[in-house]
């Protein structure tokens, strides 16, 4: 049974995995080197906690129980007892190994060791450890306490008791779990790169402005955000990084080629709403500065035919990118469509809207892309091909 929960790093996801287990009854051990930042990490839990208490989600008892489960440590020999350690720190595969070898040699042979990394391998971080059997990939989402969605990434090395028992804490914990090959960016760091790429893609062709794309995912699609304002949102040097990532590790696949647009806007230092500019302009409280209306205005001038046209090729590159990870076996159907309504907030799963367009819609937009530029970038999934041969949905 999982009961201690040791957690490298006390930054904004480490806090957030430290609050979703003590809210659930765990006992927690957040480590940092940095005392600092622990004190930042404990401030910040109590100013969230009364929040919650000011809307009534929780009680003043509650705040102290949540808070008296959880220690702030500068020693991995306080780890000792953990049934599960999750490291959650920089985003670089040499860190992550030091880490987990430092770990290993702490921890007792049975304790479970996770990377809540977003697109590194899981095999190369458990390599380092004696007996990675019980190594593990458990990539939560951004802010944790409140995003459903956590994918588990086995890998290679993985036993399947080491799967079976992080399954059922985080099911215990009220999260949905997205089970997940271990290979690039998973599934939604994978199967989300075009909704930022083909976006970029279009921009630079001059198809359309910024404001009429991202109205066009928003009032044709249902997007809570449209992909210019997600990247200014996430940091446009994140969401690059990521791309970089998973460019290099799908061996420079076309269809995860980045876009210079974005690689001079980090060059720039205009990395979003963090830095007061990216796509769009923002104050010093990170309201943006561009209205709705004039978002509203901008895309009213483009015709009806423009925006559904906008709308189609990122939908369809999205659905492609779906079917190609279930062609992969990277996750299930349903898992995949999971992960994106529950991880990103798509308004539906990519794979039952395909359904929903016709997969002979996918097809014949996808096919009409490729013959346009003749780049594997535009290549159809041949599990579309395949559906569309047997006449076949996905659900």
């Amino acid at each position: 049974m999982i009961q201690t929960i040791a957690i490298i790093g006390s930054g904004t996801m480490g806090s957030g995995i430290a609050q979703v287990a003590a809210t659930a009854g765990c006992t927690v051990i957040v480590y940092d080197q940095q005392p600092a930042a622990l004190e930042a990490s404990a401030q910040k839990l109590a100013r969230i906690l009364d929040r919650l208490i000011e809307k009534e989600r929780i009680t003043l008892a509650e705040k102290q129980r949540i808070q008296d489960r959880i220690t702030y440590v500068q020693d991995v020999a306080a780890f000792k007892k953990a049934d599960l350690v999750i490291e959650a720190v920089v985003e670089n595969l040499a860190v992550k190994q030091q880490l987990f070898s430092a770990v290993a040699a702490q921890v007792t042979p049975q304790t479970i060791i996770a990377s809540n990394t977003s697109s590194l391998s899981i095999a190369a971080i458990a390599s380092v450890v004696p007996n990675p059997e019980r190594c593990i990939g458990i990539h939560f989402f951004n802010p944790a306490p409140l995003m459903q969605l956590v994918e588990v990434i086995p890998a290679l090395q993985t036993a399947a008791t080491t799967t079976d028992s992080v399954v059922a804490v985080l099911q215990q914990w009220g999260k949905a779990v997205a089970l997940a090959k271990d290979t690039p960016g998973f599934i939604v760091n994978r199967v989300a790169r075009p909704f930022y790429g083909e976006a970029l893609r279009i921009y630079e062709e001059g198809i359309a402005d910024i404001q009429t794309i991202d109205h066009s995912l928003k009032e044709l699609g249902g997007f809570r955000m449209g992909p210019f304002e997600l990247m200014d949102m996430i940091g446009n040097d994140v969401n690059y990084a990521v791309t970089i990532s998973v460019f290099e590790a799908f061996y420079y696949d076309p269809r995860y080629k980045p876009a210079f647009t974005q690689k001079r806007l980090v060059e720039a230092g205009f990395l979003g709403k963090k830095s007061g500019r990216g796509y769009y302009t923002y104050d010093t409280d990170g309201i943006r500065l561009q209205s709705m209306d004039m978002i509203d205005k901008a895309a009213s001038t483009a015709t009806k035919a423009l925006e559904q046209q906008l709308f189609d090729r990122i939908l369809v590159m999205l659905i492609n990118e779906a079917a190609d990870a279930l062609f992969w076996n990277i996750a299930t159907a349903e898992a995949i469509d999971t992960a994106m309504t529950k991880g990103v907030n798509y308004p539906k799963g990519l794979l039952r809207w395909a359904d929903e367009k016709g997969i002979d819609w996918c097809v014949a937009m996808l096919d009409d892309l490729y013959a346009m530029y003749r780049e594997d970038r535009y290549r159809c999934s041949p599990l579309l091909r395949q559906k569309k041969a047997e006449k076949s949905t996905f659900f």
